[in-house]
Order: structure tokens, then C-alpha cells, then sequence
């Protein structure tokens, strides 16, 4: 058989692809926020990992491949404020909705289907590492991580930057940042909030930390493939490469793969614009 060539979109090309452990590969493919029930322009990144995946597999390769399971984040704890339950409550319904669908689409489990709540104290460590490197720094009690201390920030979007404002193509936390380019590895609870009592002190993951922490714990500081949504090249993949490299001193994903949007009507399939269809609508 002839070489296997991926996108990559760290480097804007094709390139052939050999695992760095010969004979296994090592995929990473980041999993639903589970605030509300996936729609289906997010599984087509879904089943473009399950093909790539049965593509590797039927090459010969053994797979070890983690999805996360974002169960943490301002709109879930939003969400289960407002219904008068606890987080996990709240998850655990979307994330049974959501394995339910996989089922429905034969989409194959990963081998580590893993909650970020259930790994606090690997992403309390990575903070730790971060920090013992002065790239971040402590505002009201959260923890940021100082972009401007990445040389290679940008290398995986092509981003200035320069140009980056805070509100336009970043998320805006309601934290007191140095920087409105910075992000939050961990944030301070707010009055009524779940938190976790912790060596860093008393709050809650940033999105970007879980991530990097996660996959590390399960496929070591550099991985194969790191596969996810086109919207998620930024932020939240360029701050992925930020934080690991930095703590790690070495290249976190070799291969990056993103599956482009769903179109409906010349537009994204989104929530935010109404024009999203869940498998239960179909």
C-alpha cells in the first residue's frame, strides 16, 4: 500500500503520516461541551474521526484514542442553577443523549471516553507546571496564562497576534485579565458556584487546560492526531499548543485535523444562529 498523506493543518499540507510509536497511533479528538444535546453539524466531526479512525485501524495501526467530555463550563453551571440541580445531574442526561446518538450513527467508541470533572487534579498539576515557568499569573483569585510569554502563539491558525482583540475572536471571561488576549487556566468560583478546593486554591478548569491535561495523562506529551471542529482551531486549539509546549518543552499534536462546518442555506449550522437539527429531528 502506498503512503497514507493527511492534511495538516499546522502545516497547510498534505503529509505523509507515520505514528511515533510504531505500529499504534495516538488520537485525540476533542468531545461535546454537554450543556444541551449535540446537533448534527457537530457529529460530522464526529464521523469524520470515526472514519479515520477504521481507516488507521484497517491499515494495520492500533488505535489509542481519547474524546473528551466537556461537563464543566459556564452554561452548564448556568443551566443547572436554573433548574435547581447539580452539574452532574444536569450532564449526565446530555451525555447519555449523546452516547445514544453515536450508537445511533455506529460511530465506534474511543478507547478513553473521559469527563473532564473526573480529572481536576491532572489539570491542577499542568497549572502547576505552567506556573513553576512564570507564564501565568493570578488576577482575583483566577489563574491566566500569559500569551505574550509564547513565542509560536499563532502557528496552528495563521492569527496576528497583534490583531486579536478580546470580544471579537476571543471568549470573553468576566475576569480581570493583564491582557484581554490572556486566557483563564482556572477561575475563581463565584458566589453559588460548584467549585474545587484545590493546591492552586478554591475554582473551576478554564476549557483550554482540560483538554491538553486530559490527553496527556492517556497518550503522553506529544501525540499523533489531534482531531475537532474548523471552529475550534481558535482559540481553542492554538491555546492547547500554547499551554502543553509550554510546560512540556515539546510538540504537543504532530498532525492537526479539522472537519469544516455543515452548511444549511450558504450558512454554518450553529445553535446560535437557530439553523441546527439534532438526530432526533430527522
Amino acid at each position: 500500500m502506498g503512503d497514507i498523506l493527511l492534511e495538516n493543518t499546522l502545516s497547510g499540507r498534505k503529509e505523509p503520516f507515520v505514528p511515533l510509536h510504531a505500529g499504534e497511533v495516538r488520537m485525540d479528538t476533542c468531545g461535546p461541551t454537554v450543556y444541551d444535546s449535540a446537533h448534527i453539524g457537530n457529529f460530522r466531526t464526529f464521523v469524520f474521526q470515526d472514519v479515520l479512525r477504521r481507516f488507521l485501524r484497517l491499515r494495520g495501526f492500533k488505535m489509542l484514542h481519547v474524546m473528551n467530555l466537556t461537563d464543566v463550563d459556564d452554561r452548564i453551571i448556568q443551566n443547572a442553577a436554573a433548574a435547581g440541580i447539580t452539574i452532574g445531574e444536569y450532564t449526565e442526561k446530555h451525555i447519555k443523549t449523546f452516547l445514544d446518538d453515536m450508537d445511533a450513527l455506529s460511530i465506534e467508541r474511543p478507547e478513553h471516553l473521559i469527563r473532564a470533572t473526573e480529572h481536576i487534579e491532572e489539570m491542577v498539576a499542568l497549572i502547576e507546571r505552567l506556573a513553576a515557568k512564570t507564564i501565568t499569573y493570578t488576577s482575583d483569585g483566577s489563574i491566566y496564562y500569559r500569551i505574550a510569554k509564547f513565542p509560536g502563539y499563532g502557528k496552528l491558525s495563521k492569527i496576528d497576534l497583534a490583531g486579536i482583540q478580546a470580544g471579537a475572536r476571543v471568549e470573553v471571561d468576566r475576569y480581570e485579565k493583564n491582557d484581554a488576549r490572556d486566557f483563564a487556566l482556572w477561575k475563581a468560583p463565584k458566589p453559588g458556584e460548584h467549585f474545587w478546593q484545590t493546591r492552586i486554591g478554591p475554582g473551576r478548569p478554564g476549557w483550554h487546560i482540560e483538554c491538553s491535561a486530559m490527553a496527556m495523562k492517556y497518550l503522553g506529551e506529544t501525540i499523533d492526531i489531534h482531531t475537532g471542529g474548523v471552529d475550534l482551531a481558535f482559540p481553542h486549539h492554538e491555546n492547547e499548543i500554547a499551554q502543553s509546549e509550554a510546560a512540556t518543552g515539546k510538540p504537543f499534536a504532530r498532525f492537526w485535523l479539522h472537519a469544516e462546518h455543515l452548511i444549511v442555506e450558504g450558512e454554518k449550522m450553529s445553535k446560535s444562529l437557530g439553523n441546527f437539527f439534532t438526530l432526533r429531528d430527522l
